[in-house]
């Protein structure tokens, strides 16, 4: 088994949660773990990104090659789109389609859309829609773990879920319920989308 995901977003999005609940989830199922955070999350606003690999076996370095990602994963389109030179040519994107226009120079949505279009096995919808219907605007990156979840080998959705509670367990259990509620309906978006 063995996932290498890149994680892309912007910086107070909530991606390094992201990556800190798969850890947490992958490590409480013996698999082997890798992250890298490449740049960015020294200001809210500014592009973060992380290497994170899961595997059955050890891994040796904790950097994605190009052409290796399984997955990418993004609160972000444009910077879904960034990473598209790290996809395997079997992996998925998975994005938000809302953008943070945080350049002066910020592309057309339409235009983003159909590069991350022609790159595949795309799952792309508004994803603080979804939050805001279940749970509250603040908890996207948690519908976008619901939606990626479907895509990553050797971790069940019940070892995410006691990932969620194990990260947000200290905040009191209305944090934690909030947070698996936006969960599974990424999830369950997701699996509208692919019919997985």
């Amino acid at each position: 088994m063995k996932s290498d995901i890149i994680l892309a977003g912007v910086g107070g999005q909530g991606i390094l949660s992201i990556a800190t609940i798969l850890g947490c989830a992958a490590l409480n199922d013996g698999l082997h773990l890798k992250q890298a955070e490449v740049h960015g999350m020294s200001q809210r606003g500014g592009d973060v990104q992380s290497n994170l690999r899961l595997s059955s076996n050890p891994i040796a370095s904790d950097l994605i090659p190009l052409g290796g990602a399984d997955l990418i994963v993004s609160l972000e389109p444009m910077e879904a789109l960034r990473y598209i030179p790290y996809l395997a040519p079997t992996g998925w994107i998975v994005t938000n389609t809302v953008p943070f226009v945080n350049i002066p120079d910020y592309p057309e949505l339409e235009t983003i859309q159909k590069e991350l279009d022609s790159a595949g096995n795309v799952v792309a919808f508004d994803m603080e829609e979804v939050a805001k219907e279940v749970a509250g605007p603040r908890s996207s990156n948690m519908v976008l773990l619901g939606a990626c979840s479907l895509f990553i080998d050797g971790l069940k959705e019940e070892d995410i879920e006691n990932g969620i509670r194990e990260i947000f367990g200290r905040k009191g259990e209305a944090i934690v319920e909030s947070n698996l509620k936006a969960f599974r309906a990424g999830r369950a978006r997701a699996k509208e989308i692919t019919k997985k």
